[in-house]
């Protein structure tokens, strides 16, 4: 009896504990909910899960990436994965959806400024990753699309990833079948993409 109870309080602690660890809410679209995976493991939200563990950051990552996810859906969902998991670091991965679409850029500045401003205002940093339009949307799309996450982050004085698929949109050895996504094989680049501006934001 004495040794259950020693297990049974052993486990509030751990959980306590762990319940305490600072949270990553990674928000995103279908890039960072793997989509088109065999495994979950392999996404880039789980490498980065390991690596945050092995080098010593006590952090609880929640993914709340949504495939198809557009800027309009993701200002809708944000509330409450704000006030449910209370990050103290957002990672902001949209866009691309509303890009693919060739829906209006000055809504998804909007909603991607509004975005950052709710994350800011609960108290969490910001981290932007950045997509790219492929050039047969036209210059003058694929320009002001890009311009959408550096004008955010010069203007809300946040990091960003300038391009989130660096090294992978252009080899077909890294990306799955549609030439969108990126396999298994191009999961690992990603988090290599993203690593260099979320490690400053973390502390152990």
């Amino acid at each position: 009896m004495k040794r259950l109870l020693t297990l049974f309080i052993l486990a509030i602690v751990s959980a306590s504990a762990h319940a305490e660890d600072p949270a990553i809410l990674i928000f995103g679209d279908s890039i960072s909910a793997g989509f088109g995976l065999a495994h979950a493991e392999q996404g880039w939200v789980e490498l980065l899960k390991t690596r945050l563990k092995t080098q010593g950051y006590g952090y609880q990552v929640t993914n709340a990436s949504v495939s198809g996810e557009t800027t309009a859906g993701g200002l809708a969902r944000l509330p409450r994965a704000l006030a449910l998991h209370h990050p103290k670091i957002v990672i902001l991965e949209l866009g691309g959806n509303d890009g693919l679409r060739a829906l209006p850029i000055a809504q998804m500045r909007a909603n991607m400024g509004q975005m950052v401003d709710q994350a800011t205002a609960a108290g969490a940093k910001v981290l932007l990753l950045g997509m790219r339009m492929p050039p047969n949307y036209g210059p003058q799309y694929t320009d002001q699309f890009a311009l959408v996450f550096s004008d955010l982050a010069r203007t809300r004085k946040i990091p960003v990833v300038p391009f989130l698929l660096t090294d992978i949109a252009l080899d077909p050895k890294l990306l799955q079948g549609d030439d969108i996504h990126p396999n298994a094989a191009g999961q690992p680049i990603l988090l290599e993409n993203v690593w260099p501006a979320l490690k400053p934001l973390l502390q152990k």
